[in-house]
């Protein structure tokens, strides 16, 4: 062993300590690799950065930037919640959840398909009585399964693909995860259907936003355009389609005229409901039947940018000028470039239009503003900001996104354009189309995986320049010798599975892969299944909340403990373990 090896294998050693650690972020972590790597001469200081320009990073932000415009698009819980009556059992829950969850994570990021998909799920458990934790952990295991399908679906494969142009000169296309992974994925698939039985039912998760605020629901006012196909159908038909979760109060006709909500009442172009429900319920069926919320918005023309553009609820306090004024007599976008979209007042059914409501001290309000400058207005107006939720009402469903994402996806999988020229293009396009602003597009990135990403490519690269990748893959073959090639491949597979959660799935895949491809050269075996199986097994951490994202956003919404991943994730693992490894052999012969 060389010097250079040695005080390589030292770095990664002490960066996996810190990892597993846990005191320090790893985005952290992996900057402080990177400084120790330059500073024992192991990079030199001119490739030090290079990291930050590899196709990795552009790839994983315009895919993260791609799957927050699908997730806002709305088209995802359109179609979803359309089966929504029927899911009345939870074994019929999870078949729909997780099996929507892992087709979507083919094709977006994982994580953006579970957080896309979580509210639905609360929504179903809520109405039938079934506990979050049933649901949610099977979703975040089924997220994982579906990023193994493609290219794109999960970062160790951009990452895994990286290594091999790197070793073969050119990297693995678009649906060559797919043979493998489809199995994988149905598989695991068909154990989560009854595996859920064996996750405590006790479990309770912590509180959410709309919980903690106990709203007993908001007020808007809405007209019927001659598009919306509101127009002909009956009250009961539109309180129905989002099973009663919203309630209409009043339906105003001609000049004001007043029409009792009796369910056969037909709705007819022109008219003027006011709504009753949810803001999730609201947004919904706003946007399904095209429906246009009345505001007190003006036609002069606004010199704030469409993407500062947004929404925040607040508290009437006592002292506020709102107290006891109608909507129409403050004229809020007047004064304050401010519209007021919705109303929400404990003990006290609102029944009229929002324009003629007196407010009271106490009521939520939702107003539409220029962002930057909301917290002043709330300020002038004594009004208290609540805690930010996504709340979306008045967004209509795009299939655009989608339209841009299945775009991008053709022109990898025919080999126009890179994949990371398609990504970025795709983002930019849906930028530049609105389909999501600017802030939210920021907002999508996760910025501390880009900084890992870029901090550790770099130093994996100097475990493979200094010959340490060299050295560990002759270690393993003698180890891998004795073994058949399926065997090579499971204990490749198993490695990569117990290293994850300790190191993160993209480091994992940084270190292991390059060893993996020196494997498999010792020993005289085609590199791709041993690629293949690093990236199956850094893709699968069933095991614990640490080791991937999704495993960590369902803890505490679905109130599990570190000990609850083992009971699902366990046989889980054993499931991936024996498939995986025979698909990969068949399918890639090493």
């Amino acid at each position: 062993m060389t010097l250079d090896q040695a005080l390589a294998f030292a770095i990664v050693i002490a960066m996996m300590v810190l990892f597993a650690w846990g005191r320090w972020r790893y985005d952290i972590v992996a900057c402080l690799a990177l400084l120790a790597a330059v500073a024992v001469g192991i990079v030199p200081p001119a490739e030090a950065f290079k990291g930050f320009s590899d196709d990795i990073v552009i790839i994983v932000a315009s895919a993260l930037v791609v799957s927050a415009a699908v997730a806002k698009s709305g088209l995802i819980e359109r179609i979803v919640r359309q089966f929504g009556p029927y899911l009345t059992t939870v074994t019929r829950q999870i078949a729909a959840l997780v099996g929507s969850v892992t087709v979507l994570s083919g094709f977006v990021k994982n994580i953006g398909a579970l957080a896309m998909l979580m509210p639905i799920a609360f929504q179903l458990a809520r109405r039938s009585g079934t506990t979050p934790s049933s649901l949610l952990m099977p979703m975040s295991f089924g997220a994982l399964l579906g990023g193994l399908v493609t290219l794109v679906g999960t970062s160790p494969n951009i990452i895994v693909a990286r290594v091999r142009e790197q070793i073969l000169g050119e990297p693995f296309s678009m649906f060559d995860f797919a043979p493998v992974g489809i199995g994988i994925a149905a598989a695991g698939f068909l154990f989560l259907l009854f595996g859920w039985r064996l996750l405590p039912q006790d479990r309770k998760g912590a509180a959410s936003m709309d919980s903690a605020f106990n709203l007993e629901g908001y007020t808007t006012e809405v007209s019927v355009p001659e598009d919306s196909p509101a127009a002909g159908q009956t009250v009961k038909a539109l309180e129905g389609l989002d099973d009663n979760e919203i309630e209409v109060i009043t339906l105003l006709r001609g000049d004001n005229r007043r029409y009792e909500p009796a369910g056969n009442v037909v709705i007819k172009t022109g008219d003027i409901l006011i709504l009753q429900g949810e803001p999730s319920a609201l947004e919904s069926i706003v946007a399904l039947e095209k429906l246009k919320l009345v505001r007190d918005e003006k036609s002069q023309e606004r010199d704030t940018p469409s993407d500062e553009i947004g929404v925040m609820e607040a508290v009437i306090a006592s002292n506020s000028e709102l107290v006891g004024s109608s909507v129409g007599q403050i004229k809020l976008f007047d004064r304050h470039g401010v519209n007021l979209l919705a109303v929400s007042r404990r003990g006290r059914r609102i029944t009229h239009r929002l324009r003629g409501v007196k407010l009271k001290a106490g009521d939520v309000i939702v107003l539409q503003g220029n962002l930057p400058t909301m917290p002043e207005t709330l300020g002038e107006l004594h009004c208290l900001p609540l805690a930010e939720r996504d709340l979306r009402i008045g967004r209509q469903a795009s299939l655009f996104p989608a339209g841009v994402l299945i775009a991008a996806m053709a022109l990898v999988a025919f080999n126009v354009v890179p994949v990371a020229i398609a990504f970025f293009g795709a983002a930019v396009i849906l930028v530049l189309a609105r389909s999501l602003s600017l802030r939210h597009a920021y907002d999508a990135i996760e910025w501390p995986i880009l900084v890992m990403l870029g901090a550790l490519i770099p130093v994996s690269d100097a475990l493979r320049t200094t010959g340490g990748t060299d050295l560990i893959a002759a270690w393993l073959s003698h180890a891998g010798a004795a073994l058949p090639s399926y065997g090579a491949l499971a204990l490749l597979l198993v490695a990569a599975m117990a290293v994850t959660p300790f190191l993160n799935n993209a480091a994992t895949v940084l270190v292991m892969a390059p060893i993996a491809a020196s494997f498999a050269a010792k020993l005289g075996y085609n590199p791709d299944p041993f690629l293949m199986a690093v990236a199956i097994g850094a893709a699968c951490d069933f095991l614990t909340p640490i080791g991937h994202q999704c495993n960590t956003l369902v803890m505490g919404p679905g109130g599990y403990r570190f000990s609850d991943y083992a009971r699902l994730g366990l046989p889980l693992s054993l499931i991936v373990i024996a498939v995986g490894v025979p698909l990969i052999a068949l399918v890639w012969q090493p």
